[in-house]
């Protein structure tokens, strides 16, 4: 109870600071939360790219092109090699034999050039395999399936093999550089907060140096000094990070206005939702842990040197 008692009393005495000079603290919170914003909404629209970006190229395509002088009969026996290469793969998906003749009338369609496809006098297509999987999700899965058209173009036959897997990969490269640049700007801004927070004590430290000097007359303990100024960091950083998410909730509404604009193009529903609640608690968290690291260093610092 008396611990209990000593850390209340520090938090009061930090709260009647904090509204004694409420102009300057209400400063020193905004810049630290807008230090805060930028890495609390990096974070928000990676979380919601995240779950998209997995659920992409479900069903990945792979081409298997036969070679012009392969005959009919050939090209139609390695169905079955095909898909004993896709079961040795541990891989599943169904596969589609398109004849060349089948092929330039499906050209002729979709391009438009009949006439001038007709003009060449022969057919240019070859026979061909396509090969839809399914259960792609993620990088891990796409290399999968790059390992599974280098065995298929080992085939007999085969001149060509193209997939369309590989974007997934690039995809998710870039998700990871995104995550680098957001883990990058995080601690850069969290130096920022942490020497924005030091400062701030600092003042306090050198406002109240005589009544510090009073306490310690009595016999008062750094522990007993320093916590009404860790409670002030730490208030600093937590009431700044809830601006913060504050502020990122907020600013979804016109940027979903503008998305959803975007996204109706692609026929998409796709809007930008805040965090969860658990993920808010921690920002929360670490806002409070940076504000108190900043008080931490401040106090060692400059109690150290007061007689």
């Amino acid at each position: 109870m008396s611990w209990i008692a000593q850390h209340a009393a520090a938090l009061g005495d930090a709260v009647r600071h904090v509204v004694s000079s409420a102009g300057s603290f209400i400063l020193n919170v905004l810049v630290v939360a807008i230090a805060l914003a930028l890495p609390f909404a990096g974070l928000t629209v990676l979380e919601n790219i995240r779950p998209v970006s997995e659920q992409l190229a479900v069903e990945p395509e792979i081409s298997i092109f036969m070679s012009m002088d392969t005959p009919r009969e050939r090209s139609s026996a390695l169905a079955g090699q095909i898909r004993n290469v896709v079961l040795a793969s541990e891989s599943t998906g169904r596969l589609e034999f398109i004849p060349k003749e089948k092929a330039l009338v499906l050209l002729k369609d979709k391009t438009g050039l009949s006439d001038t496809i007709t003009a060449l006098g022969e057919n240019p297509l070859p026979d061909a395999y396509v090969l839809k999987l399914s259960g792609v999700q993620n990088a891990g899965d796409a290399a999968r399936v790059e390992m599974l058209a280098s065995k298929l173009k080992a085939l007999p036959g085969v001149e060509y093999v193209q997939i369309d897997s590989a974007w997934v990969k690039r995809l998710a490269a870039l998700m990871h550089v995104l995550r680098l640049a957001l883990l990058f700007l995080a601690v850069t801004l969290g130096v920022v907060v942490i020497a924005v927070v030091f400062n701030t004590i600092r003042l306090q430290v050198m406002t109240q140096r005589e009544e510090i000097a009073v306490a310690r007359m009595f016999g008062a303990t750094n522990g007993f000094i320093c916590r009404p100024f860790y409670y002030s960091g730490a208030l600093l950083g937590v009431l700044a990070g809830a601006f913060a998410l504050g502020t990122v909730a907020l600013a979804l509404n016109p940027l979903n206005n503008a998305i959803t604009e975007f996204a109706r193009l692609y026929a998409s529903e796709f809007r930008l939702v805040p965090l969860d609640a658990g993920t808010q608690i921690g920002l929360l968290a670490l806002s409070a842990g940076l504000g108190l690291a900043g008080a931490l260093l401040c106090v060692r610092r400059h109690l150290a040197r007061l007689p």
